[in-house]
């Protein structure tokens, strides 16, 4: 088994353009599983909301998840590839970053699934709290790490002013 973990450890730094691949498709693949929830609710329940002034056409959507995706996932990356030389900052790390992307894709089954508002505010504030967690656990292992998080950050703060508007207007 320590043989088995070693190995994972030193995976990114033997091979990494094939561990940046694989964070990067690994972080792509859960969080497109988000959109399972969002199908159910753009039907015709989003549709039927009044839409806050600043909401962008629903298309802006995919494109920046994805990029923002491929952000995590090269950070993922990167505090892999000390998991070596910083096992403990690093199991942190990733267990933040694990614990973040619960409440990520919870908020699309609360706001998009549950098709509830409010609740959907409240997951996404605990989201907003643990992305800024995981940017700190990302900065102690390796600061561009933590960097690549700041567009995801000002993104879900956007998304937080929309999920309040929508609310307050529906």
């Amino acid at each position: 088994m320590t043989s088995l973990r070693s190995t994972f450890r030193r995976f990114p730094n033997t091979r990494p353009l094939l561990a940046l691949g694989l964070a990067i498709l690994t972080v792509e693949l859960v969080g497109v599983s988000g959109a399972v929830f969002t199908a159910q609710g753009l039907g015709e329940w989003y549709g039927t909301l009044q839409r806050p002034a600043l909401a962008p056409p629903n298309w802006v959507f995919g494109p920046v998840w994805t990029a923002l995706f491929a952000l995590m996932g090269t950070g993922l990356w990167l505090v892999w590839r000390q998991a070596e030389s910083a096992p403990q900052d690093a199991r942190l790390a990733v267990g933040v970053f694990s614990a973040h992307f619960v409440f990520n894709l919870g908020w699309s089954a609360v706001f998009f699934g549950r098709q509830e508002i409010g609740l959907g505010l409240a997951v996404i504030v605990v989201l907003w709290m643990l992305i800024v967690a995981t940017i700190w656990a990302f900065n102690r292992v390796d600061r561009r790490a933590a960097i690549l998080l700041v567009p995801y950050l000002v993104w879900v703060s956007f998304a937080a002013y929309l999920n309040y508007q929508f609310w307050i207007l529906n």
